[in-house]
């Protein structure tokens, strides 16, 4: 599904991404971690085909990602952005059925009856009862799953999310990615997700690519990837890791350094 290449970005002069290469295989939920500034979002924008890279490749499918047009990379790829949904004055119903702009005419039709799969996206996004409401009358994780449910009802093959929990509160933190997960599973979905939590990211996540100043510094599933020596080369900081005692996951405690 996706494979880099020796992918370098250079910006500015400054190589923000430095020779990566790696494979993500079809139907899995992968997790892009990493310290502010370590290149996750561009690393995101580079899969989207939004960013071209300075050398290297990209590849969607096997085709350069940039190469793809517009419209028809988002017909099979979608992006969850962190607060980006269309302003006020439209209602949830809407906003929703936005999603399926890429499969429409110049004239705003689209030959399929989608009805029911809008349908069926509000209600698997718990919005069927907020259907007709305005966005602005909603509160921000309400707004985060208007914004689920337009990708949802896009129907892509491969969903990038990022850092989609940054502005919600733990309790919406993991209503939005128990919703990702379980429709990922439903439908053989790809994910790819830039987290800053890394407990959630151990949850969630099937495999995790750890990047450091531009550069892959770990691969592999949570349970290889969320150890002590790792947390503090990357973050700088001390951890202790224990197992979730219900998923057997493993979570991260952070030490204070006075103690």
């Amino acid at each position: 599904m996706i494979e880099a290449r020796c992918l370098t970005k250079v910006l500015d002069g400054t190589a923000v991404m430095d020779n990566l290469s790696f494979r993500m295989e079809e139907g899995g939920m992968y997790g892009i971690i990493g310290p502010n500034g370590a290149g996750k979002s561009t690393l995101l924008s580079l899969i989207s085909g939004v960013e071209k890279p300075t050398s290297g490749e990209l590849l969607l499918k096997g085709k350069p990602a940039s190469d793809y047009p517009r419209k028809e990379l988002a017909k099979w790829v979608a992006v969850l952005q962190q607060g980006g949904l269309i302003p006020a004055g439209f209602t949830v119903r809407e906003v929703a059925a936005m999603g399926r702009f890429p499969f429409q005419s110049w004239l705003g039709e689209e030959k399929r009856d989608v009805s029911e799969l809008l349908a069926r996206t509000l209600a698997q996004t718990a919005l069927t009862e907020l259907a007709d409401r305005s966005i602005d009358r909603l509160s921000g994780g309400e707004r985060q799953r208007v914004a689920l449910a337009k990708v949802m009802i896009q129907e892509p093959q491969l969903l990038l999310l990022d850092e989609p929990t940054t502005y919600l509160d733990i309790g919406y933190q993991v209503q939005l990615l128990d919703m990702v997960k379980s429709w990922q599973r439903q439908n053989r979905v790809t994910v790819v997700a830039v987290l800053h939590d890394l407990n959630l990211a151990a949850h969630y996540c099937d495999q995790l690519l750890v990047l450091q100043q531009g550069r892959i510094v770990a691969t592999g599933s949570p349970e290889e990837v969320m150890v002590p020596s790792l947390i503090e080369q990357v973050y700088g900081t001390q951890a202790v890791i224990v197992n979730h005692p219900v998923t057997g996951k493993p979570q991260l405690l952070l030490q204070p350094s006075s103690l």
